[in-house]
């Protein structure tokens, strides 16, 4: 098939990319580069180094003797880049990666909400109307979040729930109770996309992803060019990326409150897959399907309990240290989300285990020099309007 990548340049968009070519799909990648340019504004930077996204797909290209990435440059909220594209690598399947994806970015200030909402909104309200006006069949694979559901004191069902009121029953989408600007955007995006498949006859997989851990697929560790980003930064670094720099350095494990808070995660490597599931598995026209993306649910205290049993096996003093919770979340809640439909498809889960938190403990350590600890603690207060970007020197101590 041919499969355009939004957001190709990206820390999921990118191992999308290498993994849907080796399976001989004829792949392109579209990407305005705004997270390299993150990087260069405010001097935050990968773990891990990564090239270009030039270098990469020559890379790849060299690699593999001819399976060729097509690559674009622009933004999903200019429409002629948008639809120049899609004129000319007339995609089948389309794979919406490219929004701004980091709930703390989003809680900075009012520029940033607005950007975050302004992007992920009507970017994708431009890939809806490219598919209508170029694509009528192309299969829409948007990447939604497991955040648009909140923390409901009932189990999360994959995106729809029968309702029975006043005698009366239907079979509606799950109540979203999402926790900040960003999740905020995303559930825009799943009403806009579930509209435009009633009204033109689109056809779309929501995929409401969990947490990804995890430093690279079986297709970007074979080679060191190839490497896609590894984030432990306050904004964009997930909580289990954090901790394994944390252990490496010395720096006590920084957990949120009282560290009940409980999300869904995944392996990088079945995220991957599940995308690839997701286009074999083509819905009907004007069909809007919601899949649960997550393997296994674990709370802050989980992980941080386990990078510390691990780290400390490993010959590493691990801490455990309760900061402020900078979120407006609760830190003790009841969580169980339904993730059937992928497995019913054929996923096969890379569960989290020790060892693999060995290994990102130990890509840490070989990566230690290039830590920031000035990034690590967070300066983004959800209660807060005006908060800042730039990493501060309370942490700047060398713990190695």
């Amino acid at each position: 098939m041919r499969i355009l990548i939004l957001g190709g340049d990206g820390y999921l968009g990118w191992p999308q990319a290498l993994y849907l070519s080796k399976q001989g799909h004829e792949v392109a990648v579209f990407d305005n580069l705004a997270r390299r340019q993150f990087d260069l504004k405010h001097g935050f930077d990968s773990l891990i180094p990564i090239q270009t996204v030039h270098r990469r797909i020559e890379r790849w290209n060299q690699l593999t003797g001819g399976k060729q990435i097509v690559n674009y440059h622009g933004d999903t909220t200019d429409y002629n880049a948008l639809s120049r594209a899609f004129q000319e690598f007339q995609p089948e399947a389309l794979v919406h990666f490219a929004e701004q994806r980091a709930a703390p970015y989003s809680m900075i200030d009012r520029e940033h909400a607005v950007y975050t909402q302004y992007t992920n909104v009507i970017g994708t309200l431009n890939v809806l109307y490219a598919i209508k006006d170029f694509a009528p069949t192309c299969h829409l694979v948007k990447l939604g979040t497991m955040g648009e559901y909140g923390t409901p004191n009932i189990d999360i069902e994959e995106g729809f729930i029968e309702i029975e009121h006043k005698g009366r029953k239907d079979i509606l989408p799950f109540p979203k109770q999402p926790g900040s600007f960003y999740h905020l955007s995303k559930v825009h995006d799943s009403h806009n996309i579930m509209f435009c498949c009633r009204i033109w006859g689109l056809r779309s997989t929501d995929l409401n992803q969990g947490v990804v851990y995890g430093p690279g697929t079986y297709e970007t560790e074979l080679d060191a060019e190839l490497a896609t980003r590894f984030d432990y930064d306050q904004i964009y670094g997930t909580a289990l990326n954090r901790f394994c720099v944390q252990a490496a350095i010395g720096h006590p494990l920084t957990v949120y409150g009282r560290g009940g808070q409980t999300r869904g995660y995944i392996n990088i490597k079945d995220t991957v897959r599940c995308i690839e599931l997701a286009i074999q598995s083509e819905p009907k026209q004007g069909e809007f399907r919601v899949f649960n993306q997550i393997t296994e649910s674990f709370s802050v205290n989980d992980l941080a309990e386990r990078v510390q049993r691990v780290g400390n096996a490993m010959g590493l003093n691990v801490k455990l240290d309760s900061v402020p919770n900078p979120r407006v979340e609760l830190e003790e809640h009841y969580y169980n989300a339904v993730h059937t439909k992928l497995l019913d498809l054929g996923l096969e889960p890379h569960l989290l285990d020790d060892a693999e938190v060995e290994r990102m403990i130990s890509l840490t350590v070989e990566h230690q020099d290039r830590i920031d600890q000035r990034l690590i603690m967070p300066t983004v207060n959800w209660r807060k309007a005006d908060n800042v970007v730039e990493p501060t020197a309370e942490v700047a101590t060398n713990h190695r």
